[in-house]
């Protein structure tokens, strides 16, 4: 599929930006992203030797990825044993919609009384990509990494990505029970609305409508996630 000319230098731009991952930070990223898309459900044994052998490095950089990835909470070290996937902790869960929803709260806040143009150009960059994927079923692992992409902008946008990266770090739980969700064409469509309305009160500086948007975006309901567990138990402690 080609991609505007435009939105492709915006996604370079954000590659070359970034630091070149350590073999460490390498096999933490791609090892992550199989756990939150399901592709290593919980309860998956690790194997030290083979995923080694697999990324074709020594132990050290596999240990560090592997610590990182405890750290987070997303998989659990026996040592001298073996490695599991977490199963989904459903306190874990609604903490890292808590942490998410008060962080995006004042960093949308912020942006509506600054304006932030630059910022919105390149956040509709993102969400024009959004828009090509979205009829797509096949593209889904990439839609859901566009949609991280456009609320680490957000937080780029005041300088805090530090904070985005919490975020992240914080909630790999609440990650895996969002790829349970079933991503309907109506349900792409309300996420594509969802990121417009959010810059389209950011660009009006309004600063009360942008907060309603982004908690409206991010809104669950307290009980959202008995259907999945009812529907996934095997997945949850």
């Amino acid at each position: 599929m080609d991609l505007p000319h435009r939105e492709m230098r915006e996604l370079g731009r954000a590659a070359a930006s970034a630091p070149r991952p350590s073999a460490s930070s390498g096999i933490y990223d791609e090892l992550r992203q199989r756990i939150l898309s399901l592709e290593l459900p919980p309860g998956t044994s690790l194997l030290r030797t083979e995923l080694a052998r697999q990324f074709d490095v020594s132990v050290t950089p596999l240990r560090d990825a592997l610590q990182r990835l405890e750290a987070d909470g997303l998989v659990k070290i026996y040592p001298q044993s073996r490695t599991v996937v977490t199963r989904i902790d459903t306190d874990l869960v609604h903490e890292g919609n808590f942490l998410r929803r008060a962080l995006e709260t004042e960093v949308i806040g912020r942006l509506a009384a600054d304006g932030a143009a630059d910022t919105i150009d390149r956040a509709r960059s993102v969400v024009g990509l959004q828009k090509q994927i979205g009829d797509d079923a096949t593209q889904l692992r990439l839609f859901q990494e566009l949609d991280d992409h456009f609320h680490r902008t957000l937080f780029d946008g005041i300088g805090r990505i530090a904070m985005h990266d919490l975020i992240r770090s914080r909630s790999g739980h609440l990650d895996r029970v969002r790829r349970l969700q079933r991503h309907s064409p109506e349900k792409i469509r309300a996420i594509i609305e969802g990121h417009l309305q959010i810059l389209e009160a950011i660009e009006a500086r309004d600063v009360r409508a942008a907060v309603a948007t982004i908690r409206a975006h991010l809104h669950r309901e307290p009980d959202w996630v008995d259907e999945f567990r009812d529907q996934h138990r095997d997945y949850f402690a």
